[in-house]
Parts: C-alpha cells; structure tokens; sequence
C-alpha cells in the first residue's frame, strides 16, 4: 500500500508569474499524480469582487492581502504537512513567517522552501527577525548546495533537493550551425543584470548584424531597458514582458543561444528550461550556477564583460555549441521529477512517519 499525504502547499499564485510560482505550480500537479492531496494556499490572495478597485491603493492592498491571506491559513488544520515556498526580505514576513506560526501552533510538520539567492544578505541583516522562524521549522529545504553552505554559514542545516523541470514540455533541437537568435529569460531587475546582456548584445551587431535578442520578464527596470535599447540604434531586441509559462518552450525553440548576467541568483529554472531546450548557456557564475554548468563543460561561464565574445565563440565554433548544448541536455535529466520527486517523497515520509507525529495517514 502506497502512502498519501495531505499537503498544505504555500506559495505564490500562478498569476505571478516567475520562477517560484513556476516551481509550486509544477510540484502540486506531481505530487498530486503521486496520489498526494495538496491543498494550494497562495499568498497572492484574489480579492472580492467588490474590494478590486483597492488594488489601485499600493499599501491599503498589501494590508488586505495580508489579512484575506492570514484568514486563508485556517485550511492548513486539514493538512498533513506544510510546505512553505520562501523568497528574502519583506516578501519573507509577509508570506512564510505567518504560516510557520499556523503550522506550528495548530502542531503540524512544516518545511520551510527558501529559494532567494539574497539568502547570505537576507540573513545576516534581518538576522533577530528570520531566526525565530528558521528554528520553527522542522526541515529547511533549498535547491542547491550554494544555499546550504550559506544556511550553515548562519548555523541552520538545510538540506538539498534541486528544483524540477518537466522535460516533455520542450523539444530538444540541437543547433548545429547557430544563429545569433539570443535569449534573456529573467526577471527586469538590476540583480539580473539585463542591461549588460543589451550592452553585450550591441557589440555584437558589429559583427552580426542580423542578430536578434528576445528579453522576456518584467520588473522595475524595465523602462529603463527599454530606453537604453531604443538609444542603441541597433534594433533587433524585442521586449515580450511577462510569458504564460506554457508559451515559453515555443520561446526557447525559436532562439539559438540562451544568455544570462545576474550578480544575484540560485538555481535558475529558466537555464534548465534552456537545457531541455538544447540551446547552449552563455552566463556569469553566480549563486549555483557554476555547478549547473558544470564548471563550464555544459555551458560556457563568463565574466559580465566578456560575454559578447563567448557567444561568437559559439557562432564561429558551432561544434562546440553543440557539443555543450548536449551536456547541458544531459544535466537537465538531474532536475526531472523522477529524480527530484523521490526525494520530496521521501522527505515528507521522514516527517510524517518515521517521525512519529500525529499525523493521520491516508492509504490507497
């Protein structure tokens, strides 16, 4: 007989759209084929009907969302185990903070999922306020063993399980002569640093004058992006702002090379998704990223001023992209639910049952 929990999964809806909703979202449907029963709680709450027009009103929403989001949380006394998505900062004490304290004080295993790459920051300067909530916790889980050196960098023991992808979503093409048909799939955020990847992109229109660039995200730099394209003078760069997640692979298949320049990240879903893709990964070494590389056999790591030359590297030596794209394919297989669900599955067992707790237990 194969065990099912009841899941209280906590995170932001699908509605904001970005790698930690791509991530809940992926999980509940997989844990839910397991025969698991998630319940989703998000932390973007919809309002009323009545009650919309307060979006308009910037703190008056954050305070309605909070409260409509903290009366959300009664729906974890029917859950099993809770399962907390987290990000840094504010976004921490307004999401998960709150649902620790549920979980905790109606007795339920909680285990708190921190993905932010501003983690050694986030903990080091808000130390007094996320330490009480990090002890409460009776698992904290991050994606990568940068974010665990980090935790016990602050004495907290995190353990590893890696972020998901489902491969059958794209369809691997290998690029054997390359086009300069770039990709930027991140967030409009300074930390990502977009504004390098269109600097880089203008010198190599000296060479490649057919080159394009697709920017997909939005954030609040995106005014500023858009105005340093337009100055360029060298067209080709194309703005999309925020994708439904089901339209990305169409996305990947129509580029040639996936690019990417944050001074600030983890595990990058969308890097993944460039793998699976079979687009070769021009990008800085932050956070995890050296690791998804593999020190650079499954992608090519650069230095931020130094990327316009490692992608005509990969123009002028096509079987070099493909020679990387193929690893990157390969590593990808690491981030399948087969693999990554195992030990989701396992954990939640750890909690639920060799931990000894009241814990009711559905059969199938």
């Amino acid at each position: 007989m194969k065990s099912s929990f009841r899941i209280a999964l906590i995170a932001a809806s699908p509605a904001l759209i970005g790698g930690h909703s791509v991530q809940a979202e992926m999980i509940a449907a997989q844990l839910s084929t397991d025969g698991h029963h998630v319940s989703y709680i998000p932390i973007d709450v919809r309002f009323p009907r009545g009650l919309q027009w307060i979006r308009r009103w910037r703190y008056v929403r954050t305070l309605l969302n909070e409260l409509l989001y903290v009366l959300s949380l009664y729906r974890i006394a029917r859950a099993d185990l809770v399962h907390v998505f987290s990000a840094s900062y504010w976004s921490f004490l307004l999401g998960p903070a709150p649902a620790i304290l549920a979980g905790k004080l109606l007795r339920k295993p909680v285990i708190l999922h921190y993905h932010s790459g501003e983690a050694d920051d986030h903990l080091r300067r808000w130390r007094t306020i996320v330490r009480p909530f990090l002890l409460l916790a009776d698992e904290i889980v991050v994606p990568s063993s940068y974010l665990e050196r980090i935790f016990a960098a602050h004495g907290h023991r995190a353990r590893v399980i890696p972020n998901c992808i489902d491969m059958s979503r794209f369809q691997y093409r290998e690029r054997s002569h390359p086009q300069p048909r770039l990709l930027s799939a991140r967030n409009l955020e300074r930390h990502y640093g977009v504004h390098t990847i269109i600097g880089a992109f203008v010198q190599l229109k000296d060479r490649f004058p057919e080159a394009t660039l697709t920017i997909v995200g939005q954030g609040s730099q995106e005014r500023a992006l858009r105005a340093m394209a337009e100055d360029s003078r060298v067209g080709g760069i194309r703005f999309l702002g925020a994708v439904d997640p089901a339209a990305m692979p169409e996305i990947y298949a129509a580029a040639d090379i996936f690019v990417n320049a944050s001074v600030i990240d983890n595990q990058p879903v969308s890097i993944l998704e460039a793998f699976a893709a079979g687009l070769p990964v021009v990008s800085t070494s932050t956070g995890d990223i050296a690791s998804m590389l593999r020190g650079g056999d499954a992608g090519l790591l650069v230095d931020a001023g130094n990327i316009a030359n490692a992608v005509t590297r990969l123009l002028d030596e096509p079987e070099l992209s493909t020679t990387i794209a193929r690893r990157g394919r390969e590593e990808a297989e690491r981030y399948t639910w087969r693999r990554v669900g195992a030990e989701w599955n396992m954990l939640y067992s750890d909690l639920l049952i060799s931990g000894g707790g009241e814990v009711l237990v559905c059969r199938r």
